[in-house]
């Protein structure tokens, strides 16, 4: 099979199974060199965010219509990865599902999962999950800024003190 190395570097996306790297395999191809770059590739797709900007005040746009073979497999791809336990995607999906709505969040996931996908035919990598504690680590400090309001919220009186290293 022509497609194998692709088709298998794919399928190690959390959420993305045979069926759908087998339609992204068929919309976009394995020869990344045709998009400039990622955001080229999403934006061509319709998965790239929207800009509705009026005033000086943002508002949410509607990303465009793209490819709709393509958006739907990999919004498709996005639900079941936000359903996976203890990966980057599933724990993004719950920020954003909070936020945003579940349709919003699956179209972001399915743009994150697009720009993985990008990135893994052009360098011919495997996808590394950084997984769902990644997140939390980006910012400690607001992480427990929020879990003390939580806890103060729940009536607890919460004091830090830094662990010696």
């Amino acid at each position: 099979m022509p497609y194998e190395d692709a088709l298998f570097r794919l399928l190690s996306i959390p959420g993305v199974e045979w069926a759908t790297a087998a339609c992204v395999i068929a919309e976009i191809g394995v020869d990344m060199s045709q998009f400039h770059g990622a955001a080229h590739l999403a934006s061509w797709a319709g998965l790239c965010p929207g800009n509705h900007e009026s005033a000086g005040r943002k508002r949410g746009g509607k990303a465009r219509r793209g490819n709709v073979f393509l958006k739907a497999a990999l919004v498709t791809a996005a639900v079941a990865a936000g359903k996976t336990r203890g990966t980057y995607y599933a724990e993004k999906y719950r920020r954003l599902c909070a936020r945003r709505g579940k349709l919003r969040a699956a179209v972001a996931i399915g743009h994150k999962i697009l720009v993985a996908i990008y990135h893994m035919l052009t360098d011919g990598t495997l996808h590394e999950d950084p997984g769902a504690g990644y997140l939390d680590s980006l910012d400690r400090h607001r992480t427990s800024n929020q879990l003390i309001r939580r806890l103060n919220s729940m009536g607890f009186d919460v004091v830090l003190t830094p662990r010696a290293a």
